[in-house]
């Protein structure tokens, strides 16, 4: 029974991506899930907004690791479905002339799970996990940003362990004024280096190019993001089967469904340098997800943050589906600021 519930726990988990349709083709699909509460809050993932406040933007595109993050420590909890729970720790350190560099532990835990053979005995339960560790560096060429991301990646199914290594490379470019900024991403580039049994073939892992772009407004407190992903692979969804009492038909997405199945859409208002209100919009989300014909919010997201003294608190809301929502929480910390 071993095998049988290892692939129920990656069904379910399946269920659970934000790629939804794509979710399973590959190994360490934990990698594309939304990582901090901004981006859940944002649509999922938004590689060009040029903060260099928040050192969690750094994890979607490693060129946005800026030296005022600086001696900066966050920290991330998600709390998923059925006991499924994630997170993210990092800290950034400036040296100089040689770029910006960090390091974070990005982990999930599926839970506990009930061991039987297969007559349906039970003997005790097994654990199921994913790590991967982040390296990132970015230097700063003017208006030009590069950067990149070491990422091992350790993957434990009770038994069944696999390791795999994986980069991230990322460019930037920010107008004269800082306020807009361009960006794309070629992420998970890599490749399992052990599989989880013996004689295994090697695994996939979710490659991905993205193309992102943002847009701090001059006169109103509004920040405007969207980002294209999964751009080395146009269709995205599975045509549909229409049956009815005389024929069947085979019914594909148009050109602009399909477009928006690879755009995510966020938007920040910014009342006050200490308060922002996020939302965003998962087209592709919402399609894969909605239950018949009751979609309610499903592929919609919200949260806000706000900071007090040296703390950066933010909150984030993705609505999956119609059973519940993931919640998203992170805390950043200056420690080079005094408390006061």
């Amino acid at each position: 029974m071993k095998t049988k519930q290892l692939i129920f726990l990656a069904l379910i988990f399946a269920t659970l991506q934000v790629r939804a349709q794509i979710g399973g083709e590959n190994t360490y699909e934990f990698l594309n899930l939304p990582n901090s509460a901004r981006m859940a809050a944002l649509g999922g993932n938004q590689i060009a907004i040029n903060d260099s406040t928040d050192l969690n933007v750094a994890y979607n595109n490693p060129s946005l690791l800026h030296a005022e993050m600086d001696n900066k420590l966050l920290l991330n909890y998600i709390n998923y479905f059925d006991d499924i729970q994630s997170g993210y720790a990092s800290y950034a350190k400036n040296y100089g002339q040689a770029g910006v560099f960090a390091l974070g532990m990005h982990y999930i835990n599926y839970g506990k799970f009930v061991y039987a053979d297969e007559f349906g005995e039970r003997g005790g339960t097994f654990k199921a996990a994913e790590y991967a560790l982040n390296i990132l560096w970015s230097k700063s060429f003017n208006r030009l940003r590069v950067g990149a991301t070491l990422k091992p990646i350790l993957s434990s199914f009770e038994a069944y362990q696999s390791f795999g290594v994986a980069i991230d490379l990322g460019v930037s470019y920010a107008s004269p004024n800082r306020l807009s900024n361009v960006a794309i991403v070629f992420r998970n580039i890599g490749s399992q280096v052990t599989t989880y049994y013996d004689g295994a073939e090697r695994e996939s892992i979710p490659f991905d190019i993205q193309l992102g772009f943002s847009k701090r407004l001059e006169h109103a407190p509004l920040r405007l993001s969207a980002t294209l992903q999964h751009l080395q692979k146009w269709e995205l969804a599975q045509p549909k089967e229409n049956d009815n009492s005389f024929e069947s038909t085979i019914q594909e997405d148009s050109f602009g469904k399909q477009f928006m199945r690879h755009l995510l859409l966020g938007i920040e208002l910014l009342p006050t340098e200490n308060l922002t209100l996020r939302a965003g919009y998962n087209y592709q989300r919402r399609q894969e997800l909605i239950f018949n014909d009751k979609a309610s919010t499903v592929g919609f997201s919200w949260g806000f943050g706000f900071k007090i003294n040296r703390f950066h608190f933010n909150y984030g809301s993705a609505r999956y589906h119609l059973a519940a929502s993931s919640n998203h929480i992170s805390v950043a910390i200056n420690l080079s600021e005094n408390f006061h």
